[in-house]
């Protein structure tokens, strides 16, 4: 659980890894295919606070979904967690568009930012 002002505080930290580490400016779109955790909250205030556009996906997508949102959206970057990065992965060459790479728990993965480390 999370108070207002903690909320507030990360999403802060969370725009400014969006910004920053991930490179993204207002109005770059960002798909999210994560499940239901506390940090989807946190990007989504983190992407209002930024303008950044941020694309829900459920994490049942499949991959030849993921791979028609991200050239249909032309979205620079993909959050996810450690458990659908393989999924995501596999549609990954054909994206032309995308910049950085964002995962959200305790693993890590070559060529992928850790969105916990980073915050």
């Amino acid at each position: 659980k999370w108070s207002f002002e903690e909320l507030g505080s990360l999403s802060r930290k969370a725009a400014n890894v969006l910004s920053g580490a991930c490179g993204l400016q207002r109005g770059d779109r960002v798909i999210a295919v994560l499940p239901r955790v506390p940090e989807w909250w946190l990007l989504n205030v983190a992407c209002m606070r930024t303008g950044i556009v941020l694309i829900p996906g459920t994490s049942q997508l499949t991959a030849k979904d993921i791979s028609y949102r991200l050239q249909a959206s032309k979205a620079k970057c993909i959050i996810t967690s450690d458990t659908l990065a393989p999924a995501v992965e596999s549609v990954l060459p054909g994206s032309q568009f995308l910049k950085s790479k964002l995962i959200v728990g305790q693993g890590s993965r070559a060529g992928w930012l850790n969105f916990k480390e980073l915050l």
